[in-house]
């Protein structure tokens, strides 16, 4: 037990997927077409010209899937729903196949013994919607909730964890704002109207699903700390700016019903009506935590901003992300630091209070360019480490005061990674994407090990 870290009873251990990086069959029974099979196919957006469209072939493995979660002891699976497997135009008649597909996946996972933790929207918007304006047009967010009602009277009775939303800061962004993912607009500042209309749609989707008998209804919005390059003053402006943008623009709202200072102004519609919907409670709080920000005032760094994500940070911004030395990183170049994950779990505690439900670490991991060795196994020991120490770190945070609830591996499987196409791997499983053989590697058996001395 000494390699594990101390955990609560009944801590959820869970590992999770999203539907377009891993369920490929995107012109299979009935499922419409989403901004992303409609971003992949334009040239030079994804590396070397990748698509979703085998990616894991999970619609067709995925009893496989839950048996690889099932062998390991994982207690509960967070999936994603593809809204346009459901409903091909986002409205109108619901896709009777599609809907059918994720009621058998459902009950595969509760035969299993696994809880399923469904995610409404993980960025695959039916491309109609994004037709007729996306998630600049507030009709998006009643859609949203239209959907949840579909979905959550199918599924209701056995799903025990639901996400409206999985990480709308990425959505507006990259998204909207950047343009360097689906729908690829740059609208800049522009863009801040998309955060309100997701979390609208969040709100009133929450709504929906309580409507329709659901239980245990949070979200998984990602979050980490954000450094201050220095001490001076315009770099803790800068970084303070960075933080409304992509930490409190998106929890203040959820939590307190309240934007930060100056943002509201941004915002359209009736807003003070919007935000009693969208601070509708939730049971729990979902923060997805990779890695801490380090930033400053723009022109601080010789260098030039640092890639984000491994993705070119737009000229003319208030502030500039710098790269975070004397850590190590994963093969995306992210910074490893564990104790951002303390600090980002402490600080919402504090920031928040009693607004702050239970919370859910809804995703963290890394990726690393595994590969199967001579002997047949994956020997991913840095992804073994990231974990422990992650873990070790959500330990460190509940000894202090924070109730979190559970952790989610991001993720069981190597999958299609968003603009990096095939390149990085954050999988507890290899996949070979020719193939489709699955290879459990080595940070599966560390965690199927975890597991079993949890529940001897």
């Amino acid at each position: 037990m000494s390699d594990f870290p101390a955990l609560p009873t009944g801590f959820t251990i869970g590992t999770a997927t999203a539907s377009y990086q891993v369920e490929g069959a995107v012109d299979e029974d009935g499922r419409g077409r989403s901004v992303w099979d409609t971003f992949c196919a334009e040239p030079g957006r994804i590396k070397n010209g990748e698509t979703g469209e085998t990616a894991c072939d999970h619609y067709h493995r995925y009893a496989g899937d839950i048996a690889l979660m099932k062998d390991a002891g994982f207690d509960a699976y967070r999936f994603s729903i593809a809204w346009p497997r459901v409903l091909p135009t986002g409205s109108g008649e619901v896709n009777a196949a599609g809907l059918d597909f994720y009621d058998r996946l459902v009950d595969e996972l509760v035969a299993a013994g696994i809880a399923p933790a469904a995610t409404l929207f993980h960025w695959d918007l039916p491309q109609a919607l994004q037709d007729a304006g996306g998630w600049q047009s507030r009709e998006t967010a009643l859609r949203l909730a239209d959907y949840a009602a579909i979905v959550g009277e199918r599924l209701g009775d056995r799903v025990q964890m639901w996400m409206p939303l999985n990480e709308p800061m990425v959505v507006t962004m990259l998204g909207y704002a950047t343009g360097l993912h689906a729908p690829g607009l740059q609208l800049g500042f522009e863009a801040l109207p998309v955060a309100h209309h997701l979390l609208l749609g969040h709100g009133l989707a929450v709504q929906a699903l309580r409507s329709a008998g659901c239980d245990s209804v949070g979200i998984a919005s990602n979050h980490a700390p954000t450094w201050p390059a220095s001490s001076s003053d315009a770099d803790r402006e800068a970084a303070d700016l960075y933080d409304g943008l992509v930490n409190r623009l998106f929890a203040d709202p959820v939590l307190t019903g309240a934007y930060p200072e100056g943002f509201a102004e941004a915002m359209p519609g009736p807003v003070d009506d919007d935000l009693r919907i969208i601070s509708t409670p939730l049971d729990w709080y979902g923060i997805n935590c990779y890695a801490p920000s380090l930033v400053g005032a723009p022109g601080g760094s010789p260098d030039g901003p640092a890639a984000v994500g491994g993705a070119p940070v737009p000229a003319g911004l208030p502030f500039e992300p710098r790269q975070i030395a004397d850590h190590p990183t994963t093969d995306f170049g992210w910074p490893i630091v564990p104790s951002a994950m303390t600090e980002i779990l402490v600080t919402f505690h504090e920031r928040y209070g009693d607004a702050l439900p239970p919370v859910y670490i809804t995703e963290s991991g890394c990726s690393f360019h595994d590969v199967v060795a001579a002997d047949g196994g994956v020997h991913d020991e840095r992804r073994v480490a990231y974990h422990r120490e992650h873990l070790a770190a959500v330990a460190t945070a509940i000894d202090t005061g924070v109730d979190v609830r559970g952790y989610f591996v991001w993720s069981l499987l190597d999958n299609f990674e968003w603009a990096e196409g095939y390149t990085e791997r954050f999988g507890l499983v290899h996949v070979d994407f020719d193939s489709q053989v699955r290879t459990p590697k080595d940070s599966y058996r560390w965690f199927q090990q975890l597991i079993k001395a949890r529940h001897p």
